[in-house]
């Protein structure tokens, strides 16, 4: 026997593990102590590593799929096939994409190769799950801050109120905020003597812990925000304090914000001005404050503006760069300091005119760019860690697009409801034989930290590493068109390399294998700002023309009528990548409709009925269970489900497979500043299904 310190690869928590492993099996996991970030604490998703280790669907050599069967090859047989169709689509006039899907954040050897990758395809912008999900936070620091990396973290540890917009981190473990054992950081922050106020269309998990929980439309986030800007404005509550110098842009700002009037705002949001006026009250009281938003608010298409919004909340009350407040970060490797600050609009999609955000197209127009003729069409893509079909709006768009392509590459471990259209699928090997280091994750914990995991073991015969597959396919698709590539960096190399830039060395940090705490973080304004004259933007004009725009249009129209979709997550489940893991699939149907009781009166649904929820994209039938932790009007489905499609091999998902969230969002609705998907606040329909007739039933029996 022997155990390893670990740390979980799974979501942004980055908990420290403890694996008791004999030979190559793993034989228990559980929490470590010792571990100064996460104390010990695990959720199901970390126990799950042994199921993910020990998949029996998962692929152990690369595969080639010929008609509808897969045949197993060699590596270089497979690579070499794939470069040669790949030179010859590029040399007919054909266009290529990259997709990188959302694991590659947690794997800092794969993310070091991808710019290997991007440039032997010879594409320009690529797609990624950013654009699904967090591309608006990017923005608006890239806007604000002048870089795109520099994260405001709220400080949990020393703040007096925690306002959450949009966000569940008790499911999640914080989201683009490492917040490792956040429960008990949670009733901390309680104990002496501070509050936590949760602000979601539906009571979640982190509301049920909260001190106050307040509705709010879907989508509407900006008229709150604006409305405590105007409130705090009223009382005499904006003082940024230290921040005033700094800011640039101010008093222009604060005209636009006074041409919104209360009632008006109040009643896009579901509030009342007097409930606002409350909040902003609390919220310039002069103590510790932070307000945090998250994908409730990103993924809606007003996203880049609501992060702005409450970005100058925090400023507005002096709460960024304070403790207890909004606060930045400084790793031992600065991702913020080590890169360029981001781009905007430096070029554009074929199709749609889509500008490029950080280099990338937005998700939702992949579908189109395969499908519509004319030059650079898509006819080659490569996905890296990605699952489309089932994180992107209008699946069944994409999905139908793929079975067109005349390459398509998935390094995955699994024949997903994506994977299955490739010709060519090269599985990684588990994820104990791969090193970690939270490279994308620590830059955004709640306190500055450094951990070095190596990997458990070696890959099994004949098995390969992400970093590695990438970076021989990359080579090939290179070779193959007489591209030169210089060879790869050895990931540790370069980490440690990266390390050494802050004081540090890849042996110090593995030094310490239950984690380097290197405490909490500081004011670090203005020297922490990328802008030129190291003044914080607060009225850039993209931002001020949707504001006025956009915005004021669509607030003019407030109410809509009718019932809108937002999704949720849960504990057990990370996205579409864990629905194999029997720990994980146990228990309660998770993937079921949540629905407001006022609501399945009014359409004829009692509690557990299979209903049908439509939109102008498609529809899905699931259980309906009703609660009154939903907001009136919103109904509510998980998203990374639907693992039910024709030649998935998921044994344990394909039992209980559900339906994707993302068979109902729509292409057309993102938010045009980041490229965004607006999946919240779909427009949807819902309505039981009735039964069939037994006779029916009873006559196709027969005539079977």
């Amino acid at each position: 026997m022997a155990i390893h310190t670990r740390t979980c690869h799974i979501c942004e928590a980055n908990c420290g593990l403890l694996v008791e492993t004999e030979g190559r099996r793993v034989v228990s996991i559980r929490g470590d102590a010792d571990d100064p970030i996460s104390r010990g604490h695990v959720c199901p998703k970390g126990n799950a590593i042994a199921d993910l280790e020990a998949d029996p669907d998962r692929l152990t050599a690369p595969m080639k799929r010929v008609g509808k069967d897969w045949q197993a090859m060699d590596w270089p047989t497979a690579l070499a096939e794939i470069g040669t169709r790949f030179a010859a689509i590029k040399a007919a006039g054909g266009g290529a994409a990259l997709y990188i899907g959302n694991p590659t954040a947690h794997d800092f050897s794969l993310g070091f190769q991808t710019g290997a990758l991007k440039k032997a395809m010879g594409v320009r912008g690529l797609y990624s799950a950013s654009t699904v999900d967090q591309m608006p936070h990017q923005l608006a620091q890239y806007w604000l801050y002048g870089h795109n990396a520099l994260f405001p973290i709220p400080d949990i540890e020393r703040t007096r109120h925690l306002v959450i917009l949009g966000g569940n981190p008790l499911a999640s473990n914080g989201s683009v905020w490492t917040v490792p054992d956040v429960k008990r950081r949670i009733a901390e922050l309680q104990a002496r003597g501070g509050r936590l106020t949760v602000i979601d269309p539906r009571r979640s998990e982190t509301a049920g812990v909260a001190d106050a929980h307040h509705f709010i439309r879907p989508g509407s986030d900006p008229a709150l925000l604006i409305g405590l800007l105007l409130a705090l404005d009223e009382a005499g509550l904006v003082r940024p304090g230290r921040l005033l110098p700094m800011l640039d842009g101010w008093d222009a700002l604060w005209t636009a914000l006074r041409r919104f009037d209360m009632p008006g705002l109040a009643r896009a949001c579901g509030w009342t001005p007097d409930a606002i006026r409350a909040l902003a009250a609390e919220l310039g009281n002069g103590e510790p404050t932070v307000v945090y938003g998250r994908i409730g608010v990103s993924t809606a298409p007003f996203g880049t503006l609501a992060h702005w919004l409450i970005n100058l909340v925090n400023i507005a009350t002096g709460n960024l760069d304070r403790e207890g407040g909004a606060m930045f970060s400084l790793p031992a490797i600065d991702i913020a300091g080590g890169s360029g600050p981001g781009s905007h609009g430096r070029f554009h999609s074929r199709v749609s005119g889509h500008p490029e955000v950080m280099g990338e197209f937005p998700a939702v127009s992949l579908a189109e760019e395969i499908t519509t003729p004319g030059e650079g069409q898509v006819q080659a893509l490569v996905v890296v860690a990605g699952n489309p079909v089932l994180s992107v709006p209008d699946g069944g768009a994409l999905d139908a697009a793929l079975a067109g392509l005349k390459l398509m590459v998935s390094v995955d471990p699994h024949i997903t409801a994506t994977s299955r259209h490739a010709h060519y699928v090269l599985p990684p090997c588990g994820p104990l034989a791969k090193d970690h280091y939270p490279l994308l994750l620590a830059p955004i914990a709640f306190r500055n930290f450094a951990k070095f995991s190596p990997a458990l073991w070696e890959p099994a015969e004949g098995q390969k590493r992400d970093w590695e597959i990438v970076a021989e396919l990359a080579r090939a698709i290179a070779v193959a068109q007489g591209i030169t590539l210089p060879p790869p960096v050895a990931p540790r190399a370069q980490l440690d390399r990266m390390l050494a830039k802050g004081g540090l060395s890849l042996a110090e940090v593995a030094a310490h294998p239950h984690g380097l705490d290197l405490g909490p973080h500081q004011p670090r304004l203005p020297d922490r700002l990328f802008t030129p004259d190291k003044r914080i933007r607060c009225a850039p004009e993209p931002l001020m023309a949707d504001l006025t725009g956009r915005f004021a249009d669509w607030l003019a129209q407030q109410p809509e009528p009718g019932l809108t979709l937002i999704g949720r997550r849960h504990i057990r489940s990370n996205n579409s990548w864990l629905g194999n893991a029997p720990r994980l699939a146990k228990g309660p149907d998770k993937c079921v409709a949540l629905l407001n009781p006022a609501d399945a009166a009014a359409h004829g649904i009692a509690d557990g009925a299979l209903v049908r929820i439509a939109s102008a994209a498609g529809a899905v039938e699931v259980p309906a269970q009703l609660t009154e932790a939903m907001m009136a009007g919103v109904v509510s489905l998980p998203h990374g489900f639907g693992h039910g499609r024709p030649g998935v091999r998921l044994g344990i998902a394909g039992a209980r497979p559900g339906a994707s969230h993302n068979d109902l969002t729509l292409r057309s609705r993102i938010d045009p500043l980041s490229g965004t998907a607006a999946l919240v606040g779909t427009p949807v329909s819902i309505a039981p299904v009735e039964p069939e007739p037994a006779f029916a039933v009873a006559a196709e029996e027969r005539s079977g």
